[in-house]
């Protein structure tokens, strides 16, 4: 009798049993888990009221259902029914950053400043004027402000904007849509929690879809080349304010105070066609000087830090001042209730 090799074939039930024994003696290996993303808290709804002496505030677009993410709608004005006490944060210098990096970047920043500068955005826009570009941006700053965005995001938004309209003609009814793309791609580079895709579609009412969304973000990317870090006011506001403080003009608080009230003034001349025209750092240099007018430091800054002709500089201001005069109860709206007293503007302003 011939005794069975161990190469034989063992039955069906040997294999099950040796195949368990294997499983068994494998090294555990771990599971990879998936980030858990912390849910934020949902938005609050907007104060709608309508404030006096705004110019470029109406309402272009419908206002939200009762049933989107957002109850209220956000097309009330130019300070969203803000109260004076939302306006511009006043931020902490890093002055020891500024000594390393500050020269360096800003010549960067000057040198990229002409390249990503549009200044005749609207020449090949035959549905787009200059009256719906100041009533979509009145009706996006106050979407910024309720999503607690950054000032830096509201420029990119405006030179996204303004990039691609001087490309591509823009259907009217498409307006809106590329409004909240914008605001979608510039808060994408800046802020660590973008607003979600649903959150900016409710803004519209529903009118648009997710895909429309995502294909007009495709298109304005492919559009621009990808190439989005554009200088802006808010960084040469930035950097002005460093440089005068460094240089002991102003003291701190002082610079502080003016930089907030420059922004704020800033964030008028973006709805209003008139100032596409200028570079960031002219209409920086400008809020900046008329801001220490209108606080009545001692010592304001110098012009001469933008590097502008005199005559850019004697123009831009003579518009902002207007500007200022005519969107007086606006900007009280959306600055800190001391800056307003300290350069007498007041919310009751009419």
């Amino acid at each position: 009798m011939v005794a069975p090799s161990p190469t034989s074939l063992a039955s069906p039930a040997t294999r099950v049993g040796r195949r368990d024994n294997d499983q068994n003696l494998r090294a555990p290996v771990k599971k990879s888990r998936r980030p858990r993303l912390r849910r934020k808290q949902p938005l609050q709804p907007l104060n709608s009221c309508w404030l006096p002496g705004d110019s470029g505030v109406c309402d272009l677009f419908e206002s939200p259902s009762s049933g989107s993410d957002i109850a209220e709608s956000p097309t009330a004005s130019a300070a969203g029914g803000c109260s004076p006490q939302s306006g511009p944060a006043l931020v902490q210098l890093d002055l020891q950053n500024f000594r390393d990096y500050g020269q360096s970047c800003y010549a960067f920043r000057k040198a990229q400043e002409s390249h990503f500068h549009p200044r005749e955005s609207l020449v090949r826009q035959p549905q787009v004027t200059a009256e719906s570009r100041c009533k979509l941006l009145s009706w996006l700053i106050p979407v910024h402000r309720q999503f607690r965005l950054s000032f830096e995001s509201l420029c990119l938004t405006v030179n996204t904007l303004d990039r691609f309209l001087a490309t591509t003609p823009v259907a009217a009814d498409c307006f809106q849509l590329l409004g909240v793309t914008s605001l979608l791609i510039a808060c994408k580079q800046v802020e660590v929690h973008p607003p979600r895709v649903k959150q900016l579609l409710a803004l519209c009412c529903g009118a648009f879809s997710r895909q429309q969304l995502c294909n007009l973000e495709c298109i304005v990317l492919h559009k621009l080349h990808f190439s989005l870090g554009a200088p802006t006011i808010s960084f040469f506001l930035e950097h002005f304010t460093h440089a005068r403080v460094e240089a002991g003009q102003v003291e701190v608080s002082e610079a502080l105070e003016a930089q907030a009230l420059a922004q704020g003034v800033a964030e008028l001349s973006l709805a209003d066609y008139a100032f596409a025209s200028y570079a960031p750092s002219l209409l920086a240099i400008c809020c900046l000087a008329l801001a220490d007018r209108m606080l009545r430091l001692r010592r304001p800054v110098d012009l001469r830090l933008g590097e502008h002709p005199e005559a850019a500089l004697q123009d831009c201001l003579g518009k902002l001042q207007l500007l200022v005069a005519i969107n007086s109860t606006s900007l009280a709206h959306i600055l800190p209730l001391r800056i307003c007293e300290k350069c007498s503007l007041s919310p009751s302003l009419k």
